[in-house]
């Protein structure tokens, strides 16, 4: 069983709503045809999924995650957004290592932010790669904790790293996953497979605030500070003082903070 560390926190859920395919799937987006039939594996509450439906007009589009809860979420956003018709963009509920669907359903598999909560991200490569077509794509990006580098260089912000990716370790889990991407799809069978890179970036008071009362409240309320407290990586006091920390980061006109992904591109 997979651990989801981030959990399903409203911190959590906001961070995820504000990704759509232009800044969280480019690299993917000149592969897509308008009559892509489209697989959106852990597709969370669904705005790039939704986005990526609008780009298909004549496809068809299926988002999945493993939460009933942020699927009947993605579901009611769906049902909100008038560029994607229900006729053509369904979400299900589904274990990623054994989807529900016939081999050789889809002309892109895709996978944001996944692979690295997994045990087993091959694996989910292989599965992945059943359902799509001969010819098809399995596209997927994850971020490189390790990488991840601000300014300024404050000791409660490495703090944070070190205990988010010894928790994320202790579930199992790979958080520097994009690194590793190539590597897993060759090990997954795959032979032509185009790796790339790409960031986000948070330099404006507005991406500051928005990004470090994310971690603000994650650090603290969440799912992963419930964790590193179980596992006693850190007491909840220590938390706290790192939830400030963020806020005080978000607060100077100077900080910079970017989160490198690792893409792939891998041809079934």
């Amino acid at each position: 069983m997979s651990v989801y560390t981030h959990g399903h926190h409203e911190s959590v859920l906001r961070s995820h709503r504000r990704r759509d395919a232009e800044n969280s799937a480019g690299y993917l987006l000149s592969h897509l045809r308008p009559e892509t039939a489209l697989l959106d594996v852990g597709c969370g509450p669904g705005t790039i999924t939704i986005d990526l439906a609008a780009r298909l007009p004549d496809g068809r589009v299926v988002g999945v995650d493993s939460s009933a809860e942020v699927v009947e979420l993605a579901r009611e956003a769906a049902a909100g957004d008038v560029r994607a018709p229900s006729a053509r963009l369904e979400f299900q509920v589904a274990d990623l290592y054994e989807l529900p669907f016939p081999d050789d359903t889809f002309d892109v598999v895709h996978a944001h932010q996944v692979l690295q909560h997994l045990p087993d991200p091959v694996a989910a490569l292989v599965e992945m790669r059943r359902v799509c077509k001969p010819g098809g794509i399995v596209a997927a990006r994850d971020s490189d904790y390790a990488a991840m580098t601000w300014y300024p260089q404050m000791a409660e912000l490495y703090r944070w790293l070190g205990l988010y990716r010894a928790t994320a370790r202790r579930n199992g889990a790979e958080p520097d996953a994009g690194r590793h991407l190539l590597a897993w799809a060759h090990a997954a069978g795959f032979e032509d497979v185009t790796a790339s890179a790409s960031a986000w970036c948070f330099a404006t008071a507005e991406e500051r605030a928005w990004w470090g009362g994310l971690w603000s409240e994650r650090i603290v309320d969440s799912a992963v500070a419930e964790q590193i407290v179980s596992y006693e990586l850190a007491k909840s006091e220590e938390l706290e003082r790192i939830g400030r920390a963020w806020n005080t980061w978000a607060a100077e006109p100077d900080a910079w903070f970017a989160v490198l992904h690792g893409e792939i591109l891998c041809r079934a």
